[in-house]
């Protein structure tokens, strides 16, 4: 038996697509293709993820089979650092601009000339005709040719798109003029006028080119986000080689070297801190101004600004390991996927082009029958009106745009979503489930109160003792200390279920719970309504003893998040129910949600309860959201209509659920479940729009009105009002861009 090779992906840019037909028969060719499993095509991004078996095809041969049906393709450039195919998709889109730019000058010039000789020589003489012919001949052959040549591949393929539909309406028009001009007299001994429309033909293809011109630059804008991030690269590091600090190209920067980074200047990769003290603005990946402090041993990412004090850091990860890299690459593959609401305009685009052409004979067939003379002349406008009119343009672009959009301005604010669908289901939820530990909680224990005679002095000499232990109360027992000298201790026994003593100073020190300082008959009765106290606020009484004699009682838990409370609250305030799950005791976790402001608990679950709790909302007709860490989380968060990843900057748990929170707290979660519903409220709007577009332009393109008010459009207008409805969905999505520009960091934009 013959193994199945894993599919492989590939991406590969496909170039002169303009239209939703467009990338509707690049994608049908590719799933039709021997050996792809199945295929994406994103008319925004211009590109196409094919899914493939490498024993049955290649890149290569998908792009000579995207090439064969009339459009342009390459083979993917393996990029070695973050942002390269970003920077030479930039450089390809400037190229297509450019030439669009020539192409709209000399059709626009074209036109002009054209309007202004048909006024002066009213009356036309054969010269007269000729000389628009000669003005005309540079647009259709040059300018406006790639709608023809292209219009003709679809034929040939047995399909139809936007350039069908332009090249029908202006070919007719050009091919009646050029019979006008070659044979007036044929036609004026057959009672036909030899007018001529080289006007309409350079007009209407000189405002299709403007149309094409803007979709292209507000393209552009949609990537904005990704190109800030690719931007803040630096293009060299100071690094320590051979005892000597020299400074080198990003590209020859090897893992293991030691880099210098003074104050204001950039992190050029990842890596840990070595030496030094200082504060990292990590903006870029959380959303968060206030810099971050950094020490021996701390996480640093490349892109950083470095704030206050000079560091020498240890190069980790390069290239496409970087955190940076993956925030590109998973923002790129969000731009690229498609929302499900987008299939109804993938079918309705599938079926539009040959509608509207079937649409365009039977008005051509009405005019000529039931029109006013000369019937020709007029069937002819109407039909050339609804085809220029009757673009899926806008149609293509409606879902797309909102979502290149959303997802770039999400990265910009540390909310990672990881594509249409996430965006389409995050939109429409009404229940929010949160992990406690890591989540509410920092996910770490800490001493939050100092009690008792000597609460420092306790504070030292525990941390003396529990340097030796390897419980986890330990561990913040020892941070609490601080930069205090701690002493060293012998004699150091651990008492199972009690605590831990030790020999500190020639002071006998016990450390631990109620149980030991019985059994070491220490006196706690000054200190038992404080130990009751914190003990009903979810906090760990910890007692310390010195020769018998009580010095301290300490508070420890697991602190609250600052921004825990605040996000609840904004999540209540948006309609949504608010769940806490967690594996914790009964009683501290209600004390965690009494804080909090989370109205239902359920506590002592394991991770398997977890996704049963989360399978019981779903069967009750809700839609969840998790919110957990990624890890003993991930059951859950896969199960959850939207897993939403809390994380920080250097661990993030991209694969585990379908939004990451590269701030790691509570705040992103309202903030992404409002993007997510702002980002819908747009795509609808385009949608509505572009329906409307057509239901309503292509009846009055045939000529609806003209029995009624004698009004009708001609095709220099409808070409306008294609080029205008194109242009509107995408301005449309780009207010995206402003989404919580107007709002302090974390907090809901009105509205949402």
């Amino acid at each position: 038996m013959t193994a199945v090779q894993s599919p492989e992906t590939c991406t590969i840019p496909v170039s002169g697509m303009t239209c939703a037909a467009c990338s509707g028969r690049v994608q049908r060719t590719l799933e039709r293709t021997p050996g792809v499993a199945s295929a994406a095509v994103n008319l925004m991004t211009g590109d196409a993820t094919v899914a493939y078996d490498p024993s049955a095809t290649s890149p290569t041969q998908l792009v000579e089979t995207i090439r064969g049906t009339g459009y342009g393709a390459e083979l993917p450039v393996p990029a070695r650092e973050a942002g390269d195919a970003m920077e030479q998709r930039e450089a390809a889109r400037r190229t297509e601009m450019h030439e669009l730019t020539r192409k709209l000058a000399v059709s626009v010039v074209a036109a002009v000339a054209t309007m202004v000789l048909g006024m002066v020589l009213h009356g036309m003489t054969d010269l007269g005709r000729y000389v628009l012919l000669a003005l005309t001949l540079p647009v259709v052959g040059w300018a406006g040719r790639h709608f023809y040549v292209r219009a003709w591949t679809a034929f040939r393929h047995h399909t139809a798109d936007m350039n069908t539909l332009i090249a029908l309406g202006t070919g007719a028009a050009f091919l009646m003029s050029l019979v006008a001009t070659l044979a007036p007299g044929w036609l004026a001994a057959r009672g036909v006028a030899p007018d001529v429309y080289y006007e309409a033909v350079s007009t209407i293809i000189a405002l299709i080119l403007l149309g094409n011109l803007l979709e292209a630059r507000a393209r552009g804008r949609t990537s904005d986000a990704i190109r800030k991030l690719a931007g803040l690269r630096p293009s060299t590091a100071r690094v320590l080689r051979d005892g000597t600090e020299r400074d080198v190209p990003l590209g020859e920067l090897r893992v293991g070297d030691e880099v210098l980074v003074r104050p204001g200047e950039k992190v050029p990769a990842d890596g840990t801190v070595l030496e030094g003290t200082t504060t990292i603005d990590e903006s870029m990946l959380t959303g968060e101004p206030a810099p971050v402090a950094k020490h021996a041993g701390d996480q640093v990412v490349g892109a950083t600004l470095n704030r206050s004090g000079a560091v020498r850091f240890r190069v980790d990860r390069l290239g496409q390991d970087t955190v940076l890299a993956q925030i590109i690459r998973l923002v790129e593959q969000a731009q690229g996927s498609k929302a499900p609401i987008q299939r109804l305009a993938d079918r309705i685009s599938a079926v539009f082009v040959p509608v509207v052409i079937s649409i365009a004979v039977a008005t051509f067939v009405l005019w000529y029958d039931l029109g006013p003379a000369p019937a020709y002349l007029h069937a002819l406008i109407a039909a050339v009106t609804v085809l220029v009119i009757a673009c899926p343009c806008a149609m293509g672009l409606a879902v797309p745009t909102a979502v290149m959009v959303a997802t770039g301005r999400g990265a910009e604010m540390g909310v990672l979503v990881k594509g249409g669908e996430a965006l389409e289901r995050a939109g429409d939820l009404d229940v929010v489930v949160l992990d406690k530990t890591g989540t509410i909680t920092e996910g770490r224990p800490a001493v939050t109160d100092r009690l008792g005679p000597k609460p420092d002095e306790a504070v030292r000499l525990a941390a003396a003792v529990e340097r030796s232990s390897e419980h986890p109360l330990a561990e913040a027992i020892i941070a609490a200390a601080g930069s205090t000298a701690i002493p060293s201790v012998q004699e150091f026994a651990g008492v199972t279920g009690h605590g831990v003593t030790g020999m500190v100073e020639g002071r006998r020190v016990a450390v631990g719970n109620r149980r030991l300082m019985e059994r070491e008959r220490v006196d706690i009765s000054a200190v038992e309504a404080d130990a009751a106290r914190l003990a009903k606020d979810a906090r760990t009484p910890v007692y310390v003893a010195a020769d018998g004699h009580l010095i301290g009682l300490l508070g420890v838990a697991d602190p609250i998040k600052s921004t825990s409370a605040a996000a609840v609250t904004r999540l209540r305030a948006m309609g949504l129910d608010v769940v806490m799950l967690t594996g914790d005791t009964q009683a501290t976790a209600d004390a965690v949600a009494r804080a909090v402001g989370v109205d239902r608990v359920v506590a002592e679950v394991l991770p398997d309860h977890k996704l049963d709790e989360v399978r019981r909302l779903q069967a009750a007709g809700r839609v969840v959201a998790m919110v957990g860490d990624g890890l003993n989380d991930a059951p859950a968060l896969a199960a959850a209509d939207v897993g939403i990843a809390s994380g920080t900057g250097t661990d993030i748990a991209m694969e585990s659920g379908s939004i990451t929170l590269m701030r790691g707290d509570l705040g992103g979660v309202p903030l992404a479940i409002a993007l997510t519903r702002r980002t819908m409220r747009v795509i609808r709007q385009n949608l509505f729009w572009a329906f409307v577009y057509n239901v309503v332009g292509i009846p009055i393109a045939a000529g609806a009105l003209y029995p009624v008010l004698g009004l009708r459009l001609t095709p220099t207008m409808a070409a306008a009002a294609m080029a205008v409805s194109s242009v509107s969905v995408v301005t449309n999505s780009l207010r995206l861009r402003r989404f919580g520009r107007d709002a302090a960091s974390g907090a809901v934009p009105e509205g949402a």
